[in-house]
């Protein structure tokens, strides 16, 4: 079968790789129908050393179950199912807790002879735990929006949730990319009053608007710090999601956030270190967030998508067929799309 492999830093490449196949009985076999570039593969384009093995990616798919092991019990053949972009068992008691990330028997897609979400298939091992079978067909409109919640979608809605996003707060979003975007749906989503988008693209500002978002702020650093303290009233925000990762959207969002806010983290940290520590624990800024616990949030999102009260499929601003993944890698990383669609 087809599947993306990455060499090396800015060397994506489509190749023919062993099929996809049931090993464990626990295992589904899915053909993918939809998969996405997620903004994390980019750090690899950005900065993967080279590698003679090549390393295979993609951790967002929609698709439809070929097969399935003998313990396999929720899904079937023909199900049309979406997968988070980690697998876990469902029965652990981090799973149990709803932190399905620290599965003490998951991992992750691309890595230990489990196949990754950018190809003609996949092996989904703990199969019950982590896929979630569809209501529609595998072409139906819905599809992008459907995908989003495999990976962006739940993670701007954790970056919500763990800000702590209510009724009648403000909220400033930190990055204007697709889970930045997807934040803004969430705050919306739980009735934030006033939502600041920081971000400095007019495809994405003009999206965030529509999303919900009531006031952009296009500077950067302290002139951004400035800025949201003077639409606040000198107060910061409520809660904070900081969704790029980089030190000085880290710097941002701690120093925007009010005295008692909340932080929620969901950027791919670049540093090892939290910076303005001192300071925000002067002023009682509760910093939280990691990777997103998707599969615990699609219950809560899927009727959302289903009925069109969100749609954060719109995020898709470019499409590929799978032979030209490596243009859409190059065309995101070059910020020509906010995320690419892969159909296959």
């Amino acid at each position: 079968m087809r599947a993306t492999v990455m060499y090396g830093a800015g060397d994506v490449r489509i190749e023919i790789v062993p099929d996809a196949r049931l090993i464990e009985p626990t295992d589904a076999l899915v053909t993918v129908a939809r998969a996405a570039i997620c903004g994390s593969d980019l750090w690899p384009y950005k900065t993967m050393e080279r590698s003679d093995n090549g390393r295979r990616m993609g951790h967002e798919f929609v698709g439809v179950v070929e097969a399935v092991g003998t313990d396999v019990q929720t899904v079937k053949a023909g199900d049309v199912v979406v997968s988070p972009f980690l697998w876990s068992d469902g029965t652990c008691v981090f799973c149990q807790e709803g932190l399905q990330t620290e599965c003490l028997h998951g991992g992750r897609y691309g890595s230990d002879d489990v196949d990754g979400g950018q190809g003609e298939a996949v092996r989904v091992p703990q199969a019950d735990g982590t896929l979630v079978v569809l209501p529609v067909g595998a072409d139906d409109a819905l599809m992008p929006s459907l995908l989003t919640l495999s990976d962006v979608m739940g993670t701007g809605h954790h970056a919500a949730v763990v800000a702590d996003v209510r009724p009648g707060k403000t909220v400033a979003v930190v990055g204007d990319g697709a889970v930045g975007l997807c934040g803004v749906i969430a705050a919306k989503r739980l009735g934030a009053e006033r939502i600041i988008l920081l971000g400095s693209h007019p495809d994405r500002i003009a999206l965030g608007t529509e999303f919900g978002a009531t006031d952009i702020v296009s500077e950067r650093g302290d002139e951004a710090v400035e800025r949201v303290h003077e639409l606040t009233h000198g107060l910061g925000a409520h809660s904070v999601l900081e969704c790029v990762g980089l030190e000085e959207s880290t710097l941002t969002a701690l120093q925007i956030a009010r005295p008692g806010g909340a932080v929620g983290r969901v950027g791919l940290p670049q540093e090892d270190s939290v910076p303005d520590a001192i300071a925000t624990f002067f002023r009682n800024v509760t910093i939280g967030g990691g990777p997103a616990p998707a599969r615990a949030y699609m219950e809560e999102l899927l009727p959302d998508v289903l009925e069109g009260t969100i749609e954060p499929g719109r995020v898709f601003d470019r499409s590929v067929p799978l032979d030209e993944v490596p243009d859409g890698y190059r065309a995101m990383n070059e910020r020509e799309a906010i995320k690419v669609l892969i159909e296959l």
